[in-house]
C-alpha cells in the first residue's frame, strides 16, 4: 500500500507521520511519502491532499502536473484521496464568492459546496469533540482557519456536524472531506476508515 501526502503546500510532514502511523498501527504494509512530481503519483495508491492554503496548492498543482491527474484517478480508477481544510475545499464543486474571487480551480469531485475560512482566521482555532458516523466515541476535531461544507448533494453524504448543524466531514464513495484536521488529533481512527478502503 502506497499512499501519497501532496507535497506542495501545507502540513505535509504532519500528514505523512499520520498516514504512517495508522498504517502501522492498523497493520497496514506499505509507506506514506510527499508527493511533488507526476512519477510520485503514478506510484500512489491513494492521497492525501493537507491543509494549508487552498489557491496555492490549486495553482501548484496545475503548475507541476498534477491537478488533470488526479481528477482522471478520482473519476475513472475511484482513487481513495482525503481532503483536509484546504484538501477539503479543493474537493468540492462549488468554493463560493472566496474561491471565484481567488480564481482558485476546484478539482470537482465532490458533490458539495464549501465556505472557505467559514469559522474565522488563525487566531479563532478551536477544538470540539465531534459525533462521527461510524466512530464508537467522540472525535476530537482540530479547526484552524477552517472551511465549513454548507451543502451536500447527490452521492455526498455528511459524517459530521457541528452542534448548531454545520457539517465537517463528508464522504463521497472513496473521496472524504474533513473541515478539521485530524492528522492534529493525535486520533487516528479515521485515518483507519480511510485506509480501509484502499
Amino acid at each position: 500500500m502506497r499512499i501519497g501526502v501532496i507535497g506542495v503546500q501545507g502540513d505535509v510532514s504532519e500528514h505523512v507521520d499520520a498516514v504512517a502511523r495508522a498504517m502501522k498501527e492498523f497493520g497496514h504494509p506499505g509507506e506514506a511519502f510527499p508527493v511533488r512530481r507526476r512519477a510520485d503519483l503514478d506510484r500512489v495508491d491513494a492521497l492525501t491532499i493537507p491543509g494549508g492554503e487552498s489557491t496555492t496548492i490549486s495553482k501548484l498543482l496545475v503548475k507541476l502536473g498534477l491537478f488533470d491527474e488526479i481528477v482522471r484517478r478520482a473519476r475513472d480508477e475511484s482513487m481513495p484521496i482525503l481532503g483536509t481544510c484546504a484538501g477539503c475545499i479543493l474537493l468540492a464543486k462549488e468554493g463560493g464568492v472566496q474561491a471565484e474571487r481567488t480564481d482558485t480551480r476546484l478539482l470537482g469531485l465532490m458533490d458539495m459546496a464549501v465556505d472557505r475560512n467559514a469559522f474565522g482566521r488563525q487566531r479563532e482555532s478551536f477544538e470540539i469533540d465531534l459525533r462521527v458516523e461510524g466512530l464508537d466515541r467522540p472525535f476530537r476535531g482540530v479547526f484552524i482557519r477552517a472551511p465549513a461544507i454548507v451543502r451536500t448533494w447527490g452521492a455526498c453524504t455528511p459524517l459530521a456536524q457541528t452542534e448548531d448543524g454545520t457539517i465537517v466531514l463528508a464522504r463521497q464513495g472513496t473521496l472524504w472531506a474533513a473541515c478539521f484536521h485530524p492528522e492534529l488529533s493525535g486520533d487516528l481512527r479515521i485515518h483507519r476508515a480511510f485506509l480501509d478502503l484502499v
